[in-house]
Order: C-alpha cells, then structure tokens, then sequence
C-alpha cells in the first residue's frame, strides 16, 4: 500500500545542509515529506508536480521552495520516445541548520518571512528563475564548503527580494494541519497521486486513514473543503488539461488516460469545471498560441 513517505536527509561531508545533482531518477521518488526546508530546481524535464493538496506543470526552469513536512512529488511526463530525459538540482537544510536564532536577526528578517511563506509551497516565476539558475549551477560545482554556504544564503536572500512568485496549496490544506492529522491525511493524498489515473477506491482511501468510509468522507471533507470525490476529478481535469494542451491525443484517450472511463462523464465533469468543452478547451489554447506568433513576429 502507497503511502507518503518520511524521508531521512543525511548532510555528508561535514555540510550543514544538503546539495545535490540529480538525474532522472529524482523524479521515481514516491510522494513524500521531511522536516527540512527543500529548494528544487528543474535543468531538463516536464511533467506534474504534486505539492500538499496542489496539482500543477512543471518545465524546466521550474523553482520552488518547501516548507517542512509538506508532502511532495515531481513525476516526469512520458513522452513519445520510450526514454525521458530530466534533472534537477535540490537542495535541503533544517530550519536551524545555522543556529536556533539565527535566521531571527533582524539582517535576516526577509528570509526568516520566506521560511513562513514556505509552508504552502512557494513557486517562483520566470524572472526569478532566471536570476538564481546561474547561482545554483554554479553552487553545484563548487567544492569549498564555506562558499556553498555564503551562496545559499545569496540564493535566499534574492528569493525573499521577490514579488514574482505564486503560493502552491494556497487552502493551506496541509500546513494547517496538525502533525497527527498530517499522518493521517498525507497518505491520503499518496495514494491519490500515485492512482488516479488509475481505479481509485473510497474503501481504500478509508482504509489507509484508518476509518470507516462515512466518517472518512466526514473527516475528509472538514480537513480539506472538498469531497473526496471532488478531489479525485479535480486531478483528472488537471491531468488532461495538461494532455489537451501538451499533445495532440485524440480527446477519447485523454479522457481514459486520465482516469475517466467514459468519454461523455468527461465531457460532462469538464465542462462543468472549466466552462467549456476540451475540444474546445484545446482550440482555444491553439489559436492563442497562433496570436502570440503573430505579434512575436510582428
């Protein structure tokens, strides 16, 4: 049974904080969570990024900072070639990883906020993405211990300078929570970003939260504002927008690969989110597209 996984983080080489390069298979790793803070940032790859109760798209470039114990995941999109390229850089530090007090000086009273932000996720936007990548690239090669750690703080200091930025779970649906509901709910969420796409079943979903299903769809609802059920064809419509966009699919084989086995419950549950249909949906996304050509050109 899938479940969020507790991930332990292991400084090595006298570090304070973690940094490093991964491949591809950083984007294998379960739907998972740790105490410490982590800053991610995609080189190569697209695909969806799954953050407390937020669903979204992710390309490279893509840079976001998490809070503590927020639940997470980044899995690459599939494409048409058997192989999927994709890297990132991560990195992760404790809260204290300079001292109980140190982020308190009034110094650092931007970052200190930015920690606070953090805690539903915090994605930044091109502009900012743009201003860091260099930094972390550079970080990534570096082997002198004292000048990680003099970048890091550069790195978080232009991070808290910035307005360009969005919150993920902005219902906080996951901060909120207190550290047992978050055992109790982070699994939850596990097993939908791991099966939605897939049959997903209210007994199970009970099951994993340790209850029976009324007081389940009860507790579920309370914690998160939504029905269970909602939530489930929320990620559906998220997915195949992604696909309408991204590929040109035939709308049938989006609407199975996104969980819905019948076309016309699709359309339906589509339109009833969006307020227009995917075919629809998918020209409009097109024609826009054509526009800004026009004016690039022009």
């Amino acid at each position: 049974m899938i479940k969020a996984s507790y991930e332990i983080i292991q400084p090595a080489n006298g570090q304070s904080f973690l940094f490093r390069k991964f491949d591809r298979s950083a984007f294998d790793a379960p739907y998972h969570f740790h105490p410490e803070y982590e800053l991610t940032y995609i080189i190569e790859g697209t695909g969806k990024r799954y953050v407390g109760s937020h669903m979204g798209n992710f390309t490279s470039g893509d840079l976001v900072l998490l809070g503590p114990n927020l639940p997470h995941c980044w899995k690459l999109e599939q494409g048409e070639q058997s192989q999927t390229f994709g890297s990132a850089i991560v990195v992760q530090f404790d809260g204290a990883f300079l001292g109980d007090d140190f982020f308190n000086k009034n110094e650092l009273q931007h970052i200190k906020k930015l920690f606070q932000k953090s805690s539903s996720g915090i994605c930044f936007k091109s502009g900012t993405q743009s201003a860091v990548d260099k930094n972390l690239e550079t970080l990534s090669k570096e082997k002198n211990n004292f000048r990680m750690l003099i970048g890091l703080l550069e790195i978080l200091q232009k991070l808290a300078s910035t307005n360009e930025y969005v919150l993920l779970d902005q219902n906080m649906v996951i901060a909120e929570r207190t550290l047992a509901e978050q055992e109790r709910i982070n699994p939850v969420y596990a097993y939908l970003v791991e099966n939605f796409r897939k049959q997903v079943s209210l007994d199970v979903a009970a099951g994993i939260a340790n209850m029976t299903t009324n007081a389940f769809c009860k507790y579920f609802k309370k914690i998160t504002r939504k029905t269970f059920m909602e939530t489930i064809i929320e990620y559906r419509i998220n997915y195949a927008i992604q696909q309408l966009v991204q590929t040109d699919k035939p709308i049938s084989d989006i609407s199975f690969e996104s969980g819905f086995g019948d076309v016309s419950h699709f359309y339906k549950m589509f339109k009833q989110k969006m307020h227009i249909s995917p075919l629809n949906y998918r020209k409009k996304f097109m024609r826009s597209l054509d526009e800004e050509a026009i004016i690039g050109v022009a």
